[in-house]
């Protein structure tokens, strides 16, 4: 039997840099892009909320620009890249719950998380925001869900926002009545400073028994294949014009009843059908800049939660080499009480190196972007990730460039 030797020696060689108390077991390497590639609470604690999880089209960069530089960056970025230190490229990757501008500010997060309470207060809000992106080198992410229906954010904004169409409901709309009513959502959310909108959701509308599925039931699903994909990219449209970018949502598609944010869930759907759930975020991967990972464990395909999971990681990062590629909330209980193996996991005293465990887990299954609804375990998160660097040529170089992917992605967006 014929196999690749490198992996291994790569995967050995980081296996002994970690601690024995802190390693998972079956951690695969993901073997890493070409360096040249080119393709309003003070919020010090957990979040009380999870998040479940604009647009520009993903196009290559200019092989003029990036063929020379390093991971594929424009040739305008290289000052600022240059000038980065790792544990500030770390920053990057995180997206963390709104917190005051000061807390921002010293931290250099790469992104913000906003939910319904924020917007209460319009005022504190957009100070806020203004106050970062006006201090910040690197403007973040400031995203929200809003898809619509059930998830409305907006609807505290105005009372003319207190009923938006779900993903169901706009399934039987045209395709420019999509556009028109997303370009102005979109300018809502970009009058208030939000960038980037966690929708749509392109979960099945039909789990694997062809029963309709969480999403369906819940009017957040945009169908159960690829028939709706003009009308999503129309959805898609109307936020770009808004100067919003979106997310599509939850790779490879949430079909389970449960809650993941709440408890370990789990899918049974077998790999055919993953696969043709998957082709609906494939359709539309040109469309859409940054991909949400889904919590559930496909056990089909392994035991562990998707996000976590190299192989399904490595599915979405098929799809588009400049896909930037979002956890869900990393410190929902069911995640960390995988990786602990404890389901009675709760939000305090979660043990240190379960935490380095989880991040770890988190980056070598090739995600860029780590959203997280607790800013301390945020800190904690950039430190450890900034140590990993110093660890190993590979960590350091896996972070790099899920930051340069990042910092890509903002700068097609106009943020840089």
């Amino acid at each position: 039997m014929k196999f690749n030797i490198v992996p291994v020696i790569v995967f050995l060689a980081m296996s002994i840099l970690v601690r024995a108390e802190d390693s998972l077991p079956d951690v695969k390497f993901v073997p890493l892009n070409s360096l040249t590639e080119a393709a309003g609470n003070q919020a010090t604690g957990p979040a009380s909320n999870s998040a479940t999880s604009a647009s520009y089209t993903a196009e290559a960069l200019p092989q003029e620009d990036s063929a020379q530089t390093p991971y594929g960056l424009p040739r305008e970025l290289m000052p600022l890249w240059d000038s980065l230190t790792i544990k500030q490229k770390a920053a990057q990757m995180v997206m963390v719950y709104m917190t005051p501008a000061s807390f921002m500010l010293e931290h250099e997060f790469g992104g913000y998380l906003v939910m319904k309470n924020h917007l209460k207060n319009l005022d504190k809000f957009t100070e806020n925001i203004r106050t970062v992106n006006d201090s910040m080198r690197i403007k973040p992410l400031v995203a929200a869900d809003q898809e619509g229906g059930l998830v409305n954010r907006i609807s505290v904004v105005a009372p003319r926002w207190e009923h938006t169409p779900s993903a169901k409901q706009m399934r039987n709309m045209s395709e420019d009545s999509i556009r028109t009513l997303a370009k102005e959502i979109g300018a809502v959310l970009d009058s208030v400073g939000i960038n980037l909108n966690l929708a749509p959701v392109l979960d099945p509308a039909k789990d694997s028994r062809g029963k309709h599925s969480f999403m369906e039931e819940s009017k957040r699903s945009w169908g159960e294949d690829t028939t709706n994909a003009t009308k999503v990219r129309a959805f898609v449209q109307g936020m770009r014009e808004s100067n919003v970018a979106c997310v599509s949502k939850h790779f490879p598609g949430y079909d389970s009843w449960t809650n993941s944010d709440h408890q370990i869930a789990v899918s049974s759907t077998p790999k055919a059908k993953v696969a043709k759930n998957v082709e609906f975020f494939k359709t539309l991967a040109s469309d859409i800049p940054v991909t949400m990972m889904s919590s559930v464990s496909f056990v089909r395909i392994s035991s562990r939660p998707a996000v976590f999971e190299p192989k399904i990681v490595k599915m979405a990062r098929d799809m588009s080499p400049e896909t930037v590629i979002l956890t869900d909330d990393l410190w929902g209980v069911s995640l960390r009480a995988w990786v602990s193996g404890n389901e009675r996991v709760r939000s305090k005293n979660y043990p240190a190196k379960d935490f380095r465990k989880l991040v770890r887990t988190a980056l070598m299954a090739g995600n860029d972007m780590f959203m997280i609804t607790y800013p301390q375990k945020a800190v904690e998160m950039v430190n450890y990730l900034a140590a990993l660097s110093k660890q190993s040529k590979y960590y350091r170089q896996r972070i790099e460039e899920s930051a340069a992917r990042i910092l890509k992605m903002k700068f097609k967006a106009g943020l840089l």
